[in-house]
């Protein structure tokens, strides 16, 4: 792998932004015990039933299959509370049905790969996002979501008004924003008051084929990015403005939960400038993979027995603290979404010093010494998707860049070379894709090749 030596271009001015991708370093079932046995029984039943449709695929007028696989979740299937995991079913191929009229604006996409975020992670263990995939389905009148926002695909059909073509590769911005809020109109489109977000507040691409606004799309070059790197354009440019909420370089970066998004950050701040990065997490392969990525030191905090969730650990908070020469980093940025990090981040920042929050998680939260927030003049960023589209510029300008050898650092380190990281739509099945999760910090299902 190539020194890693991004070259940053100025920022553009913000255009629009994305979902908010929650990066949980660890995550744990919190269903019921009953209810995973059957979820698999389900899975299965449902997998041998449709197995032999395949073998006889119905065409459209169009030329497209009326049904297609796709990763799901419904509630009239399983209930959000005392469920995990997803389905994959035969669902019914979109279409543009009014592609002069309606669908003038919208794209036919087939999937080519599609990954597997934070966010995922939070529907897939029902830690996150219930409320917004409940809320929207009682808008649209429906009981099943198509999940996942991540992707790289081909467009196979467009509306009249599209200046893209059939056969165009294209990634999404995976906030479709409404243009006409308060937000939108000042420039802030990453905060959109009425956006809705692919695989969450509509149909996602855990899916072979989907249809999106064209607003939303961003060409791909493949002679510039390899594939499986293009498919998660959309979770490095969350690190990308996490990694702008204050300027880097020259300063001392604590990253408190290297999973995807906080290992892209560590590439993304690696490249800003900054001078020491300290790699936290408590699962050890995670921080194998920081050190390989350059962080200059990893903690990986003891045992919590005997803390409350939101209790800072006192011990990692010292040995930050004894690595900045007892006084604190510069940047704290907190990826993980749990209450203890948010304690943490705020208590190992020095006096003067800043705290990126970018990890969601359901709930309340507790903050231990609110007052040395103000006292020791801390500074909260809250850090959602990404600028629409000044985030994606400097993200192609990241990976499309193959002398700072960013993109071969996430193809080889946190994609592993494809190795246990990638799966066939046609071999998923929640057993084996689960421990992929386990083992591996960013997974990528193939829908197409």
């Amino acid at each position: 792998m190539p020194a890693l030596r991004p070259t940053l271009p100025a920022e553009p001015t913000p255009d629009r932004s994305d979902p908010n991708d929650m990066d949980p370093a660890t995550a744990t079932s919190s269903g019921a015990s009953g209810s995973a046995a059957t979820f698999e029984e389900m899975a299965e039943e449902m997998n041998e039933e449709m197995a032999e449709e395949m073998s006889e695929v119905e065409r459209r007028s169009d030329g497209l299959p009326a049904e297609m696989w796709a990763l799901t979740f419904d509630r009239s299937r399983e209930e959000w509370a005392c469920s995990k995991g997803l389905i994959k079913e035969r669902v019914p191929t979109p279409r543009l049905d009014d592609p002069n009229g309606a669908d003038a604006g919208l794209v036919l996409i087939k999937v080519k790969y599609a990954g597997f975020c934070g966010s995922d992670r939070g529907i897939w263990w029902r830690k996150a996002f219930g409320q917004m995939i409940l809320g929207s389905l009682d808008e649209e009148g429906k009981d099943r979501r198509v999940v996942g926002h991540e992707l790289l695909g081909e467009v196979v059909a467009v509306g009249s008004g599209v200046a893209l073509k059939p056969g165009d590769v294209i990634s999404t911005e995976s906030h479709i924003v409404c243009g006409v809020c308060y937000q939108c109109q000042v420039g802030d489109l990453h905060v959109c008051a009425d956006d809705r977000i692919i695989g969450i507040s509509r149909d996602g691409c855990f899916a072979e084929y989907l249809k999106l606004p064209a607003k939303a799309l961003w060409p791909t070059d493949l002679s510039r990015i390899r594939a499986e790197v293009g498919a998660v354009q959309e979770p490095f440019g969350n690190a990308v403005h996490a990694c702008q909420a204050t300027p880097l370089a020259g300063q001392r970066v604590a990253i408190i939960g290297c999973g995807t998004i906080g290992l892209f950050a560590l590439l993304v701040a690696r490249g800003m400038g900054a001078r020491q990065i300290i790699g936290i997490d408590t699962n050890p392969h995670h921080l194998e993979l920081a050190r390989r990525l350059g962080a200059d030191q990893v903690i990986c905090p003891p045992t919590r027995e005997g803390l409350a969730a939101h209790q800072s650990d006192a011990a990692v908070i010292a040995e930050v603290r004894a690595l900045t020469e007892g006084v604190g980093v510069d940047v704290a940025m907190e990826m993980a979404g749990f209450h203890s990090s948010l304690n943490n981040a705020i208590k190992m920042a020095r006096r003067g010093g800043h705290v990126v929050l970018f990890g969601v998680k359901d709930g309340d939260a507790v903050v231990e010494d609110l007052h040395r927030i103000i006292m020791n003049g801390l500074q909260l960023h809250g850090v959602v998707g990404r600028q629409i589209f000044g985030t994606w510029e400097i993200t192609r300008a990241l990976l499309e860049d193959r002398s700072n050898g960013v993109a071969d650092a996430v193809w080889e380190v946190i994609l592993n070379e494809g190795q246990g990281t990638i799966i066939d739509i046609a071999d998923w099945a929640p057993e084996p894709f689960e421990a992929m999760m386990s083992a591996h910090p960013k997974v990528v299902i193939r829908f197409a090749g």
